[in-house]
């Protein structure tokens, strides 16, 4: 009877999705949004050129010191649509990013369920304060026992792996 009472257990114990998955998922979701910045710059004039004229052809072919800006637009809508993305995604049925989804992941509230809109919105925007603390919320992931960043405890929410 012990035996089964420890498998219950074990099998109600979530699988807490880890940094390293994480950082993938987050790799797979910026490619898919730097897609879809290209494709609106194409209509939109979201990127600038700036220092262009100063450099060489020698470097302008490889790339150096070509200085790429956002507009003030393209950076509200990089914000804007970064923000949608992940809140609609993590709050929907799914419960997850096109990345998390990939790396079998998904975002759900202290207590498995899934998270409202406003919550995964609040957990966006803490991950800028992640980022303003020189990446060490995002770090935290690879040390909490519930592989929680600091974006994740203020938002009160987990990255499970699902089964």
């Amino acid at each position: 009877m012990a035996q089964a009472s420890m498998d219950h257990d074990e099998a109600a114990a979530p699988r807490y999705g880890g940094f390293w998955r994480r950082v993938g998922a987050t790799l797979i979701d910026s490619v898919i949004l730097g897609v879809v910045m290209v494709a609106i710059g194409m209509f939109l004039p979201v990127i600038e050129n700036a220092g262009i004229s100063n450099i060489s052809p020698a470097e302008r072919a490889v790339g150096i010191a070509a200085e790429v800006n956002l507009t003030t637009i393209g950076t509200l809508i990089l914000l804007a649509g970064g923000w949608l993305y992940a809140a609609l995604l993590e709050s929907g049925p799914k419960q997850a990013t096109l990345g998390k989804m990939a790396l079998s992941l998904q975002v759900t509230d202290l207590e498995g369920d899934r998270i409202s809109f406003a919550q995964a919105s609040g957990r966006f925007f803490a991950k800028l304060l992640s980022l303003i603390v020189f990446l060490i919320g995002f770090v935290m992931v690879a040390f909490t026992p519930r592989k929680q960043g600091l974006h994740d405890m203020l938002a009160k929410t987990l990255v499970i792996r699902r089964s």
